[in-house]
């Protein structure tokens, strides 16, 4: 009786492909094109992407993904800001939204009607006889303020601000975290200018979001234990400019700093075991009030 002889192994992927090579793991041959470096040998693709799945992701103090140390988030919001400044000065035909205007020495930027369509307005009636304002049912000006400018000048101050505390902050929380609280201290101080400015006063800016950065930067490094010498003056300067130069929305500003606080506190203070559900409970709660609070000042407008 003779012997058959033997089988030369082929890639259990590629059937037509002789080789001698086995996955580390699963044992089955393996050609090159389909042989992964691993710590000891080759494994499958099937086998990587297996083990991918077993590990854990890495994150961050605070519960939020690593990938906040790319600064994705911070970078589309400033991409985002820049974009809507350029719409704002195309919409302005031949108007001040670039360098003219009335604000810090006219460099501030006049309006637009972009500017006029997004801004934080109680309650007015514009040129052409239509009535505007968030009591009159535009609540999207709460979020789209925060992302409409007064002209250059006032871009670049709020995005370098953006800058340097965004890719920090994103950096300790992981990007949805950080997104988070840069709308919701945002919303926060644009509520607290609807609340307590002229209801035919109409501002708008990202310095409401950015008042709650610096609380939140504040407030994350000092339970990270850093030192936060170098960053309470500039938030007393900040603070300085705002009672101090006209045009500015004071609460505006003061808003936004104790809304993003707020939520800085439940981020960084949530317990271990439950962190990531008890800082959406937290989030949803300051919107709540804020919710509340926007319902009452409509009802008084209205009333």
């Amino acid at each position: 009786m003779s012997e058959s002889p033997p089988t030369t192994p082929v890639c259990y992927r590629h059937p037509g492909r002789e080789t001698y090579v086995r996955c580390t793991r699963c044992d089955r041959p393996i050609c090159p094109e389909c042989m992964r470096e691993a710590s000891v040998g080759h494994q499958c693709p099937e086998c990587v992407n297996e083990g991918r799945r077993s590990v854990r992701p890495a994150r961050t103090a605070f519960g939020g993904g690593a990938a906040g140390r790319h600064g994705y988030v911070t970078k589309g919001i400033i991409a985002l800001n820049v974009l809507l400044m350029l719409l704002s000065i195309a919409s302005d035909r031949g108007g001040d939204a670039a360098l003219g205007g009335s604000g810090f020495g006219g460099l501030m930027g006049g309006s637009t009607p972009l500017t006029n369509w997004g801004s934080v307005l109680g309650l007015a009636v514009f040129p052409d006889g239509t009535i505007n304002g968030i009591a009159e049912g535009q609540w999207y000006r709460l979020v789209t303020a925060m992302f409409l400018h007064y002209g250059v000048i006032h871009l670049l101050l709020n995005m370098w601000a953006l800058w340097v505390l965004g890719r920090s902050l994103e950096a300790n929380l992981g990007p949805l975290r950080f997104g988070a609280l840069y709308l919701i201290g945002g919303l926060g101080g644009n509520v607290a200018a609807y609340l307590f400015s002229a209801q035919n006063s109409a501002t708008a800016g990202a310095s409401t979001a950015v008042f709650g950065l610096f609380a939140a930067l504040i407030i994350i490094e000092r339970k990270m234990g850093r030192d936060i010498s170098q960053v309470i003056p500039i938030l007393v300067i900040n603070l300085v400019f705002t009672l101090t130069v006209p045009g500015i929305s004071i609460p505006g500003h003061l808003g936004g700093l104790l809304v993003g606080a707020l939520m800085a506190l439940v981020l960084a203070y949530a317990p271990r075991g439950r962190r990531t559900l008890v800082q959406a409970a937290g989030g949803a709660i300051i919107l709540l009030v804020l919710l509340v609070l926007v319902l009452v000042r409509t009802a008084y407008l209205l009333g």
